[in-house]
């Protein structure tokens, strides 16, 4: 069974989510909104012409509603690329650790043992850290690329 989270990878995990809810959340309110504000006018203006048959209606507002279809699908590529990074970068601590054990057997209290704790943990702190410092490049990122679809 694993081992419950020390407290700073507790609060690391937290400050990682938190500012991915943080941009995620900026993102739709800096563009997002004005894209789905777009989308329903632009539908409405489909409903309001009187010469569309009922097809010709449904047709405008799918084109209307492509723009927003194709920036959720790619901020939701974005972060899972970001969070599958994260976990790559979680796996090579793991593996990093592994290989310097070797076939040595770890017992629960051994010097040793805590010793490759506390460097996986030390390891795992710097890979948030450093996907915290990928967060604002992100972020820019995903807002041209979405004011260049909307």
């Amino acid at each position: 069974m694993a081992e419950p989270l020390s407290a700073a990878l507790q609060a690391s995990r937290a400050k990682v989510d938190e500012s991915v809810s943080a941009m995620v959340d900026d993102i739709d309110r800096s563009i997002f909104r004005k894209m789905q504000r777009e989308m329903y006018l632009c539908s409405a203006r489909c409903c309001e012409n009187q010469q569309y048959k009922m097809a010709d209606v449904q047709s405008c507002a799918e084109r209307c509603s492509q723009p927003v279809q194709q920036g959720q699908n790619y901020i939701q590529q974005e972060l899972s690329d970001f969070l599958d990074r994260l976990q790559r970068c979680g796996m090579e601590c793991q593996d990093s650790i592994k290989d310097r054990l070797g076939n040595t057997p770890l017992s629960a209290g051994d010097a040793q043992t805590e010793k490759l704790k506390k460097e996986m943990e030390g390891c795992l702190l710097k890979c948030a850290d450093k996907h915290l410092g990928l967060l604002p490049t992100l972020s820019k990122r995903i807002k041209g690329n979405l004011q260049s679809i909307g």
